[in-house]
């Protein structure tokens, strides 16, 4: 019943491109998509840094470390998604995607998914470092409190959304190494920013590739986020030789994390050249997909 009434309200009260996104949420169609729409793609790229970065500085991560990162990560990706789709059925209806739709058919689903994350955080916690443990507590302190910013005001003075993904995001996957080993934490500053950098432009082409249709006025964008979407080709370019010359001259440097880096950016350029020939869903999980460059450099970390 609650079922049917969601679609009537959907059809009569919002655009056929929403109702093209409801569809696509409900009837994925490959593996590529399914790992998007389940909220699966972040956990996995944060997983994966965090192991590689930490590998990357002949740090041999236990397992336990990698698994709270992917579950922590999933946690908040899935509330958020859930979060966001109670503008089903509003005037901002329009501001939602394929994921949130998606997110809310299987809303119990989700919630269930998200009490069993929780509890196996917390069998998880007491194996983890007490420095881990004390530079985690700052950062979800951070991160709550900017949660319940976006979601619950629409203050104008707040970080800009993609930033802070992105500040919050690189920070979560050098927790591990930097707690274990704090004499890198000057060391490893500047490939913080260049990652931190590269997570906030993938946002940044996401967002330009989620509403390329639609009048930049009807968004209430931070002004920093408008004027990096007007340069997102820039300032990939410059992430690109930054981390590429990071690479090539930074002898002390852990030179496969940069050289992932330039990587992945090079990747997300050339999605947003090929934004006009591939579908928007599709375009979403590849930004994701572009950071899994790690796996490219395996032959050539520390063993």
């Amino acid at each position: 019943m609650e079922r049917t009434r969601l679609t009537v309200t959907t059809a009569t009260q919002t655009p056929p491109h929403t109702a093209t996104l409801s569809h696509q949420a409900t009837s994925p169609r490959n593996p590529l998509t399914l790992w998007h729409l389940l909220s699966l793609d972040a956990p996995t790229v944060a997983a994966l840094w965090t192991w590689f970065i930490a590998s990357a500085n002949h740090l041999h991560l236990p397992a336990v470390s990698i698994v709270a990162m992917f579950l922590a990560v999933w946690m908040l990706y899935a509330a958020d998604r859930l979060l966001d789709a109670r503008l089903i059925g509003t005037s901002n209806n329009g501001k939602l995607e394929a994921r949130h739709y998606f997110h809310n058919r299987h809303r119990r689903s989700f919630l269930a998914g998200i009490l069993s994350a929780s509890i196996a955080l917390a069998v998880l916690l007491p194996r983890f470092e007490a420095a881990a443990i004390q530079l985690y507590l700052i950062l979800g302190g951070l991160l709550c409190g900017y949660f319940i910013l976006i979601h619950a005001t629409s203050s104008a003075h707040r970080l800009p959304k993609e930033i802070a993904v992105g500040l919050f995001f690189a920070a979560a996957t050098f927790i591990p190494t930097v707690a274990r080993r704090p004499d890198l934490r000057i060391s490893l500053l500047p490939l913080a920013i260049l990652f931190a950098t590269a997570c906030s432009l993938n946002c940044l082409f996401i967002y330009a590739w989620e509403h390329s249709s639609l009048p930049q006025s009807d968004h209430q964008a931070h002004a920093a986020t408008h004027l990096a979407l007007r340069n997102l080709p820039l300032l990939t370019t410059g992430l690109i030789f930054l981390s590429a010359a990071l690479t090539r001259l930074d002898h002390q440097a852990s030179w496969p994390i940069p050289f992932a880096i330039a990587v992945s950016a090079t990747s997300l350029l050339l999605l947003h050249r090929r934004r006009h020939h591939t579908g928007r869903l599709a375009l979403r999980s590849l930004a994701d997909l572009a950071f899994i460059t790690p796996l490219l450099l395996l032959p050539f970390l520390p063993r």
